[in-house]
């Protein structure tokens, strides 16, 4: 059954590059021929899982960089097929009819609720984990939930975990995984840094005994630095600690080393610490992972930039507080007129659950430097109803329930444009902006 379910899936991923698509069907394909197949692999190098709510994607894509800047052949599913269909996809395209594969790494993003199933299936040598947020609540459930499912998948893990120090809901895994290592990777005190925090936080309890956390300061939502009251659990020793020089410009210390995050916000560069923390784990060097962070390519709609004429516009995704919050913090943060465009969303994969939208802070767009804002997606009238209850104007917001007048009312603004927008709407959004830039209709 090996050696079908392999075939298979390799004839329906040249099927579908034919049609120029892509996609997890083959990988689906080949779970219902041997839903064992996974195990059935060998690699004789190491494959490294990427996980937690934001920031897995960049991730992944910025180490599989690292390595290949240090020369390694690497696979990986750069274009986030991150679910057990997409990794199955991904690893039997890369192997032999024998099921073996030939790399010197591999590098695989996962989705939370998936790592129970290829955790067990594959080998695999570490698990990075970015955060543990709250997140789409009819999908992932609530946190408490999410995390312990994890748990239970690496009661007998055996390898490296590569843990955020700076979140409690993270450091806590070290705990379940009695068998596996750790490294720890996290931020210093910065000039950004908060005493108290007013975002939506998940962090305030002690896993180990219940007891409330206290912090040192806040970085952003719960990532910061803690110690229970009541027992030991605290922030671990760093085995990888960044030092932040300036988050408008990007850069950073490590180790004697500068470095410069490809994309913006605090919150990028905890992603490139993960990165930094695996490389040390696997022997990347520092100059491999400059470049490897150089190489990046952003993926799509985040921090994603266009330019048309004279006009700059950026691309955000956003699906949960506490991304949104640090979306909300670069564009308060710019101090150029703007406009900015919200398409809110509430299909499957977005979460039909959107109360969440008050519990980003909405009101960091309302400053004398947004010029206009617009409002899109299946759930407009809901965000419309959001910026009122903030204070904005309900008689300012453009309201256009079809996204490419949404878009076209967009581009008519003066000023540089934002768009931030839910999981479903963003390649929708995107393909218009590109059509856009290309001269067409949107």
């Amino acid at each position: 059954m090996k050696i079908i379910a392999i075939m298979i899936t390799k004839l329906a991923a040249f099927g579908l590059r034919l049609i120029g698509r892509g996609g997890s069907l083959p990988g689906t394909i080949a779970l219902k021929i041997d839903p064992n197949i996974l195990q059935k692999l060998q690699m004789s190098g190491p494959i490294v899982l990427v996980t937690g709510t934001n920031g897995k994607t960049s991730t992944a894509n910025m180490l599989t960089e690292a390595f290949l800047a240090d020369g390694k052949h690497v696979i990986s599913n750069r274009k986030g097929d991150n679910l057990l269909a997409g990794v199955t996809t991904t690893m039997l395209t890369n192997a032999d009819l024998r099921g073996r594969i030939k790399a010197d790494a591999a590098v695989l993003e996962v989705d939370e609720l998936n790592i129970p199933y290829i955790i067990k299936g594959l080998p695999v040598s570490a698990l990075v984990v970015t955060n543990f947020f709250r997140d789409q609540l009819d999908r992932a459930k609530e946190m408490e939930q999410l995390i312990s499912r994890i748990e239970n998948s690496i009661s007998d893990f055996k390898g490296m975990l590569i843990l955020n120090a700076n979140d409690p809901n993270v450091v806590r895994l070290s705990d379940a995984a009695k068998h596996a290592k750790a490294l720890y990777y996290g931020i210093k005190r910065c000039k950004s840094s908060l005493i108290e925090t007013s975002e939506a936080s998940e962090g305030k309890f002690c896993p180990r005994c219940g007891s409330r956390l206290h912090y040192r300061f806040y970085q952003y939502s719960h990532i910061g630095e803690f110690a229970c009251e009541a027992c030991d659990f605290s922030t671990p020793p760093l085995d990888a600690v960044g030092e932040v020089v300036s988050i408008p410009k990007r850069t950073f210390l490590y180790d004697g080393m500068s470095f410069e995050a490809p994309q913006g916000g605090l919150y990028t560069m905890y992603n490139c610490m993960a990165v930094l923390c695996c490389a040390k784990y696997f022997g990347v060097s520092q100059e491999a992972v400059k470049q490897g962070f150089a190489n990046f390519v952003v993926p799509d709609g985040r921090n994603e930039t266009f330019t048309r004429e004279r006009q700059t516009l950026i691309l955000n995704l956003i699906k949960n507080p506490t991304g949104a919050n640090e979306v909300m913090k670069v564009i308060e943060e710019d101090a150029e007129e703007r406009s900015v465009l919200v398409v809110l969303n509430d299909n499957t994969q977005d979460g039909c659950d959107i109360s969440w939208i008050y519990d980003t802070h909405f009101e960091k767009l309302l400053s004398t430097s947004t010029k206009h804002i617009i409002i899109s997606g299946t759930r407009c009238y809901d965000m419309a109803l959001r910026l009122k209850y903030s204070g904005y104007d309900p008689d300012k917001l453009i309201i256009k329930e079809s996204l490419s007048e949404a878009v076209e009312a967009l581009f008519d603004c003066d000023g540089k444009l934002y768009v931030v927008a839910t999981y479903t709407a963003l390649q929708p959004v995107r393909t218009l902006i590109v059509n856009k830039i290309k001269g067409g209709k949107s």
